[in-house]
């Protein structure tokens, strides 16, 4: 029976083809509720020239093109690193079952010169009665 953490070695190892090809280290894949592995991939932002070639959310947008809610809601995605905002705001959508990571976002962090990303600043709610109300015509259908 494959573990968790033989799940996690194939996403470190996806991780290793990304440095290969040349882009940042990260690694995912989608297991099924069976055990099988239905998807596979790793960064590709540099080489696709794409901030958001995620290997988290390009199997995301993967699962919800191809699985019906109910397997989704099966599966399990392994990946090399926790996901970031980006990503995890897609899972969050995807409905997929749960996440299994080998490393967190803080680790990973601590190991890029300069400690990551900077927050860029945010301001709001300005208009919030008139965007809802665009957004209350939408959802009460």
């Amino acid at each position: 029976m494959t573990t968790d953490e033989d799940f996690l070695r194939r996403a470190i190892a996806l991780s290793s083809d990304a440095i290969t090809s040349g882009n940042p280290p990260f690694g995912s894949l989608l297991v099924g509720p069976d055990g099988t592995v239905l998807a596979e991939d790793h960064n590709t932002s540099i080489t696709e020239n794409d901030i958001s070639a995620h290997p988290e959310l390009k199997l995301a947008r993967w699962a919800a093109a191809n699985l019906d809610a109910e397997t989704a809601a099966g599966t399990t995605m392994y990946t090399s690193c926790q996901p970031c905002g980006m990503c995890a705001g897609a899972l969050e959508r995807s409905g997929l079952g749960r996440v299994v990571y080998a490393m967190s976002g803080d680790q990973v962090n601590a190991l890029k010169p300069g400690g990551g990303f900077l927050p860029v600043p945010s301001e709001g709610p300005l208009l919030p009665e008139e965007a809802s109300a665009v957004a209350a015509e939408y959802y009460k259908s």
